[in-house]
């Protein structure tokens, strides 16, 4: 097989280092920038610290053409809006809390990039992302790793790549530090070596997340009842958006102790306070699951999995219930389980699989 990769490049440091590791490896490379989304989409003249500016594809042009590779931008704005914002959108207004970078790599970078990859005869799909890859001789599987830099580790948003995908992506940063990655580009010129790592939601750039939301689709969600558990109305909300389970801050209400939201009910537009404690659940079911180590749970499994990306793994028993849900049990009961977000299993520093947390 020809050894020709496409290296994603967002103008930051860690891709920039990819191309860099790649083009050492003698891979034929060509740079890419996904043009992820249009200003007027998302209502902004002004980006910082967000990736796929008018400089960021600048950065990614001078590295590239540093490394005598060449450069192009692909528009992929369209099917970004539909996969990543608007699934953004429909889940905040279903009272559910999501993750759009986790969207983003399954359906942008590895799915459309990937297929433009084949269409172009490149055989291989280059990022930035601190994971490790190999191949298991003993099960015939792909296996995506943690990153040796656990500070860095990209592994929980990845857990959606399937064998296939895993057969034809290298992420050359899974065995570095980042301060590693940041010497490599200085030593080599790049423009970009101590350039700040994009935050946050790349396309929510001013203001909330309710304030994209109400732009976006032009519409204002209406108040409604602050309830406990018992029904009681404890105030006013403004809007089941601006609410998320364990928030406990910008409430708006004067109450006699601390409370935190518990549930977000967009049918009968309440949100619920409760205690701390009652935010505390030992069990998750999830669906749209992927697994990777394995081709399947239907056998329970010791684990340790994680609710959040920052979140530290716990230990979990999971087990597959259908062909696309899963359930897992922890051992302590878990603070704050959203709906939305993805539960991810570990196998030590092996990525089991995971789902969207229902």
């Amino acid at each position: 097989m020809d050894k020709k990769a496409l290296i994603a490049m967002s103008g930051g440091v860690d891709s920039s280092v990819a191309a860099f590791l790649t083009k050492q490896q003698e891979f034929e490379c060509m740079g890419v920038t996904m043009k992820l989304f249009n200003n007027s989409d998302i209502d902004i003249d002004v980006r910082e610290n967000t990736c796929c500016s008018l400089d960021d594809v600048e950065d990614a042009r001078s590295v590239a053409y540093r490394l005598n590779m060449p450069y192009h931008v692909f528009n992929f704005s369209d099917r970004f809006k539909e996969d990543v914002i608007e699934r953004f959108v429909d889940a905040y207004q279903k009272g559910r809390t999501p993750n759009p970078c986790i969207d983003c790599n399954r359906y942008l970078k590895f799915d459309k990039l990937f297929s433009r990859a084949k269409e172009l005869g490149y055989n291989y799909v280059v990022t930035g992302h601190y994971a490790r890859i190999s191949f298991s001789e003993e099960t015939g599987r792909y296996i995506l790793k943690k990153a040796v830099d656990t500070s860095k580790d990209q592994s929980y948003v990845l857990y959606s790549l399937t064998q296939e995908q895993l057969s034809h992506v290298m992420f050359p940063l899974g065995e570095l530090a980042k301060t590693e990655v940041r010497k490599i580009a200085e030593e080599n010129g790049f423009v970009n070596a101590q350039k700040h790592d994009s935050q946050d939601i790349c396309f929510v750039v001013n203001g909330t997340y309710a304030e994209f939301i109400e732009n976006y689709t032009g519409k204002k969600f209406p108040e409604g009842n602050f309830v406990d558990k018992n029904g009681n109305v404890l105030g006013r909300h403004k809007g089941i958006i601006r609410y998320t389970v364990g928030q406990r801050k910008g409430l708006g209400l004067a109450l006699p102790h601390p409370m935190y939201v518990t549930a977000v009910d967009p049918v009968s537009n309440t949100v619920t306070l409760g205690e701390n404690e009652d935010l505390f659940s030992t069990s998750v079911t999830a669906e749209k699951i992927n697994l990777i180590s394995v081709p399947n749970l239907f056998t329970p499994m010791r684990v340790k999995a994680k609710v959040r990306y920052r979140q530290a793994e716990q230990w979990a028993t999971a087990v597959q219930t259908a062909p696309d849900t899963l359930k897992v049990e922890f051992d302590e009961p878990q603070r704050a389980i959203t709906k939305g977000q993805a539960v991810v299993l570990y196998d030590n520093d092996i990525v089991v699989g995971g789902g969207t947390i229902v």
